[in-house]
């Protein structure tokens, strides 16, 4: 055991699909694991067809299955399933993401794969979890961005609701679900049975939004607006985000923007005394700022130690210097994909590095033949699974 490695010897058996569910195992294989992606042998992991195809992986699919093989499995057939059963075999953690009570229909229920393996630790994700009205509901991230607040808390200044486009509910339903993962694993060593292990997207969303949720109840469900000068601003050049909170960054952004009569104002010393005074506030810094190039403002605010950042898009952030300097990014070669890719590094291992087994997602079914060996299956059996279709 390492600290890079400590998964290492650990085995998992992945038949979940999508993002929350993926990312999760593909954090246990960077930290050592070998993690077997069982998929459907028709298309694999639906993740595989969102977005623009490369091969048969897309930006969903890469990045949540870096460091696994792929087993193409039928499981509507007996010999798929006899095939499921011997990779569970020794298995430590198991996860599933079918809407609750298909599992249990094609044999892989918690209770069923317990029986065989007591130790395992047993993972479900599903949308809406596992008990409840919606629990049978099919589910994906924009529709608990929907359902627990977050777009009715995301108003633009029209008022119109509006989804974000990153995938964060998926996201941080993999963390806490990884993390969960973690802790079993370090408490099963005294332990002389496994357990279940039930996530979210809807768990997950709310975890994420507690402190906004938790706020908005407590006050009525009254948004609260933003104070200035906080918020994004037009500059004349392009876009600003500026976040004052204490005193001295007030005073500091006053100085920075050659606003004294707002820095002496002792009306506008606190958060609350800015808010009452906010269209004044606004009336000022909205046309001065128009009036400066986004530069200037920065160097500006940086001079004062004022929170703020240009906003870039995606291709501007991973060019900044600072990306690149500190390492936050590694360019991955893949093959399945015309020109090196962006992938952040993990926190707490490693940079990936090019070519590694831990930076390259398998293509469908890529390994079926060499984890069937590794089961005990001869050539000759692999070839008749094959002829079956049980296996491509």
């Amino acid at each position: 055991m390492s600290y890079e490695t400590p998964y290492a010897g650990l085995k998992v058996i992945d038949l979940s699909q999508g993002v929350a569910g993926p990312y999760c195992a593909m954090l246990l294989a960077q930290y050592g694991a070998n993690v077997i992606k069982v998929e459907p042998t028709d298309n694999g992991d639906w993740s595989r067809g969102l977005g623009v195809r490369y091969g048969d992986n897309t930006a969903y699919s890469i990045p949540s299955n870096l460091g696994k093989r792929s087993i193409a499995l039928d499981l509507k057939q007996d010999a798929g399933r006899a095939v499921l059963w011997r990779l569970i075999r020794g298995a430590d953690v198991f996860l599933q993401g079918f809407r609750p009570g298909v599992i249990e229909r094609l044999g892989f229920g918690y209770d069923a794969v317990a029986a065989r393996e007591p130790r395992i630790l047993y993972v479900s994700i599903s949308g809406f979890g596992q008990t409840g009205p919606l629990a049978e509901r099919p589910a994906m991230d924009p529709v608990l961005q929907a359902y627990t607040g977050l777009m009715a808390e995301n108003r633009g200044e029209d008022g119109t609701p509006h989804r974000i486009p990153i995938i964060a509910i998926d996201m941080s339903t993999a963390l806490y679900a990884f993390t969960a993962v973690a802790a079993a694993l370090h408490a099963r060593r005294d332990m002389p049975h496994g357990r279940h292990i039930e996530a979210s997207l809807m768990q997950g969303a709310s975890s994420l939004q507690v402190v906004r949720l938790m706020s908005s109840y407590l006050e009525g469900g009254v948004i609260t607006p933003i104070v200035p000068p906080n918020g994004v601003h037009r500059t004349a050049d392009g876009w600003i985000s500026v976040t004052v909170v204490r005193p001295f960054e007030w005073q500091g952004y006053c100085r920075a923007l050659d606003l004294p009569m707002f820095e002496t104002d002792p009306l506008m010393q606190t958060v609350e005394g800015r808010k009452e005074h906010a269209a004044e506030i606004s009336a000022v810094i909205r046309p001065l700022l128009a009036s400066l190039p986004n530069a200037d403002v920065a160097a500006r605010l940086a001079a004062q130690r004022v929170m703020h950042e240009q906003l870039n898009t995606y291709t501007e952030f991973l060019r900044q210097k600072h990306v690149e300097e500190s390492g936050a990014v590694a360019w991955l070669q893949h093959p399945q994909v015309p020109q090196p890719m962006p992938m952040p590094n993990l926190t707490g291992l490693p940079p990936f590095a090019d070519g590694s087994a831990r930076s390259i997602a398998p293509a469908l079914g890529e390994h079926s033949e060499a984890i069937l060996r590794e089961h005990g299956y001869t050539a000759a059996e692999i070839a008749g699974l094959k002829a079956e279709c049980v296996v491509t």
